[in-house]
């Protein structure tokens, strides 16, 4: 029986302490934010030009042959009844 009370004890302080943690940590993002935000607002069109190369290399797949991947399409594709005739 102790021991179910102990495991409730030490639920109860890690859900406290969690609760406090996070408190702490939006004072100090309120405090960081409010002090520094010059320097955080500075660098945003900084960020800006370096997504667009960013997005560029990631979401194009890099730079491959691009004809191959239409080539591939336009034999995959079935023909239409005005094609076939």
């Amino acid at each position: 029986m102790t021991h179910d009370h102990d495991a409730n004890d030490n639920r109860r302080f890690r859900l406290k302490a969690n609760w406090v943690l996070i408190g702490f940590l939006a004072v100090a993002g309120f405090f960081l934010f409010t002090e520094h935000r010059a320097h955080v607002l500075g660098i945003l069109p900084y960020l800006l030009l370096l997504a667009c190369p960013l997005m560029h290399l990631f979401m194009h797949g890099g730079h491959g042959n691009h004809d191959t991947a239409r080539n591939d399409k336009a034999r995959d594709r079935k023909p239409s009844e005005g094609e076939r005739k």
